[in-house]
């Protein structure tokens, strides 16, 4: 599932450079996340950076965007295809295992 920006947003754009997929961006009257380019920071971090760095914590889970680990992680290859190698898949302290 892609990660989205609630209308609680400041606007203060500190999840903006935190995107390692370069998915958010200043939208109207919030920043946005493009659910496209979103991998929940999967391949890259134990979890998602705008979320660990949001003041007001409005970047939440979109239950309209399921998507399995896997899903996201091939995403975040595709998207980086020179990373690729590099990427991993998260410890064992990610929010996907700690759901099973």
């Amino acid at each position: 599932m892609a990660t989205m920006i609630t209308e609680e947003c400041i606007n203060c754009g500190v999840c903006e450079p935190e995107c390692p997929n370069e998915a958010i961006s200043e939208g109207e009257d919030t920043f946005i996340i493009d659910p496209k380019l979103c991998t929940e920071c999967v391949g890259f971090h134990e979890t998602e950076q705008c979320a660990a760095v949001c003041p007001v914590d409005c970047c939440v889970p979109d239950p309209n965007n399921l998507e399995t680990e896997e899903l996201l992680f091939e995403r975040a290859k595709q998207i980086h295809p020179d990373k690729a190698d590099g990427l991993t898949l998260s410890s064992e302290t990610s929010r996907f295992r700690a759901a099973s």
